[in-house]
């Protein structure tokens, strides 16, 4: 059937009123509750409030009341403030240059047409003052009693537009949406004090979450917002962040390599102030981390770029979540190489939360009763040979095959100074052939030795690449290696970064590859195994890393293959030499993957898990 055979009645064009236009755009700007609660609390801070209190009652369904000490506004603006386009942000003659959160002028008519809304407010010197609207009609302005600022209450949110309420998720899952609002909020102010409580039921209600406002310097004050947001473990493991480039400038905290997460789910990030959330810059946070994190790891940051505003567009959205860059080649720089420089200066840390968890692993189950040595049966014990790894034992170590060996050992420079002075103290052992045991002055630590030398492999292949290539050796025969015609026409593609790292690959007919150098510092490796290896993380990459970050991830497959394997007994002397290259190594605190290289445990904290506090 066409359109002609069809019974189409015509309608006539007609100008819809002001309600139903306050009621189509409130669908833009108000979303849920949490988009209601961000339009008013952006409002109180482009009024100059010091303290912002939040009440919501059934996730913010049924009330919304935002209270400031703002600047306020007389009795005569309040009917003007909720105009649609009308707003005291800007003057309308220049839209790249927003310095405020709002400058729409769409908040409160948008709210004002779905809900219930109040207005009560006064400034200072003046007469306190209330206005009234339900579904877009207004009453008249009465006087108020108010000391300063303004309160906004909103009721019965889409009471007007009840089919956005089926839309609606639960009570919890929406105060839980305004909650993240609110700490966004917060930690983009840090000298603002938030109080948000929850008096669903009436009363007083139930305080959700409280910052005071900062004190000390930016820094000082982020921090301990940071704390209160984020949790104490962020602050504790995260390094400060602080650069500029071409008057693009970055602050913040990024948390170390170690304190990672599942998912993406703690990374703030700030333009002006204001929170976005932008690929560009989460696309560089990722680039920053890339190095030190599996790609099923995330970093936790929050991070705050300022530049003119100008340079960036705001207007991009309603919501005003979305930016877009006028140079954005230069804010991403700025960030990768800030959180590189920031990791780099962390050298061989790891995050306080690996100790905190191995301790718990070390804590017996709580239902389980405990057994002291004097209440079990005597049993004959048999011998053992001496424990492995100690060298007050005065055992003979046999001389095990070499898997991989570390070139320039660290001397130590201080030959006066203690063993256990060092931050990583002086080996005491190795137990399973692979964890070495440390003593510090104050406590102890246990390393890794195949994670942490991979890592130690892995910085020094990246140093060789970035100087001249890196070293190769020759091998007597050439390996040939057979694969499959595509996986051989992936390797011999990229044979010239495989050169440059130190591994020679020519075709050898078919399918077959013939290995003719490999990377002098991995010593005897088996070249099929890194081959296959090597095409394993290019299946994992895919084709959207740049060729640096692919041969870093190549080197770094290429560094396991050279480092000492589990199983490998070490005398004293190489692990000391490899506590020693750690300590001089940046990155050593976790191995290429993210997870810790070594545990340290304070000696207060192992004498609490034997009851001697």
């Amino acid at each position: 059937m066409t359109a002609h055979d069809r019974n189409i009645s015509r309608t006539v064009i007609r100008q819809l009123d002001e309600s139903a236009i306050n009621r189509i755009a409130a669908g833009e700007v108000v979303e849920r509750p949490a988009s209601a609660v961000k339009e008013l609390v952006e409002n109180a801070i482009d009024a100059g409030a010091t303290r912002i209190r939040i009440d919501y009652a059934e996730g913010g369904k049924s009330l919304i009341r935002v209270t400031d000490d703002g600047c306020g506004m007389s009795p005569e603006e309040l009917p003007l403030a909720l105009n649609r386009h009308a707003t005291s942000k800007i003057d309308g003659d220049d839209l790249l240059n927003i310095r405020s959160f709002g400058f729409r002028g769409e908040a409160l008519p948008s709210l004002a047409a779905v809900g219930r809304l109040t207005l009560t407010s006064r400034v200072v010197g003046g007469e306190g003052a209330c206005l009234s609207v339900s579904g877009g009609r207004a009453e008249k302005v009465k006087p108020a009693a108010l000391s300063k600022g303004t309160v906004v209450e909103l009721r019965d949110l889409f009471y007007a537009t009840p089919a956005r309420l089926k839309f609606l998720r639960s009570d919890r899952a929406e105060a839980q949406a305004i909650g993240d609002v609110v700490k966004r909020l917060a930690m983009a102010e840090p000298f603002i004090g938030f109080c948000l409580t929850d008096v669903s039921g009436g009363g007083e209600g139930r305080e959700v979450f409280r910052a005071d406002p900062g004190s000390g310097d930016l820094f000082d004050a982020l921090h301990d917002r940071l704390a209160r947001v984020i949790g104490r473990d962020f602050a504790d493991n995260a390094l400060r962040v602080e650069a500029d480039r071409e008057d693009v400038a970055l602050t913040g905290y990024a948390a170390l390599p170690t304190f990672s997460r599942g998912a993406a789910t703690h990374q703030y990030l700030f333009v002006n102030g204001r929170p976005v959330r932008d690929k560009l810059l989460y696309g560089a946070l990722r680039g920053a981390y890339q190095d030190f994190l599996s790609r099923d790891r995330h970093p936790v940051a929050a991070l705050f770029v300022e530049l003119d505003p100008t340079r960036v567009d705001q207007n991009v959205h309603p919501a005003k979540t979305e930016v877009r860059f006028r140079e954005p080649g230069v804010v991403r720089g700025l960030i990768v190489s800030a959180l590189k420089h920031a990791l780099a200066e962390a050298g061989h840390r790891a995050s306080t939360t690996v100790a905190q968890a191995t301790l718990g692993a070390f804590r017996p189950e709580p239902e389980a009763p405990r057994v002291y040595q004097m209440d079990r049966p005597s049993q004959p014990r048999p011998m053992r040979p001496a424990s492995t790894g100690f060298a007050e034992s005065g055992f003979t170590w046999n001389d095990a095959p070499v898997s991989a060996r570390v070139d320039e050992v660290v001397e130590d420079d201080t030959p006066d100074t203690p063993p256990e002075q060092h931050p990583l103290g002086a080996a005491r052992g190795q137990v399973h052939e692979n964890y070495i045991i440390a003593q510090t002055e104050r406590g102890m630590v246990i390393v890794d030795q195949h994670a942490a030398h991979e890592r130690l492999v892995y910085e020094k292949l990246k140093r060789q690449m970035v100087e001249n290539g890196v070293a190769a050796q020759a091998l007597l025969i050439p390996e040939i290696v057979e694969l499959s015609d595509s996986d051989a026409a992936r390797l011999l593609e990229i044979a010239d970064d495989l050169a440059r790292a130190g591994l020679t690959v020519e075709a050898f007919g078919g399918g077959a590859v013939a290995v003719r150098e490999t990377p002098a510092i991995l010593g005897e490796v088996n070249a099929e195994a890194m081959l296959r290896d090597i095409l394993d993380e290019l299946d994992d990459l895919g084709q959207s890393l740049s060729v640096t970050a692919k041969v870093e991830a190549v080197l770094s497959r290429m560094a396991c293959h050279g480092s000492i394997r589990s199983g490998r007994r070490m005398r004293a002397e190489e692990m000391n030499a490899l506590l020693r290259e750690m300590e001089a190594t940046p990155h050593s605190g976790q191995c290429n993957h993210g997870r810790p290289t070594y545990v340290e445990l304070a000696l207060s904290d192992i004498e609490r898990l034997f009851g001697r506090t």
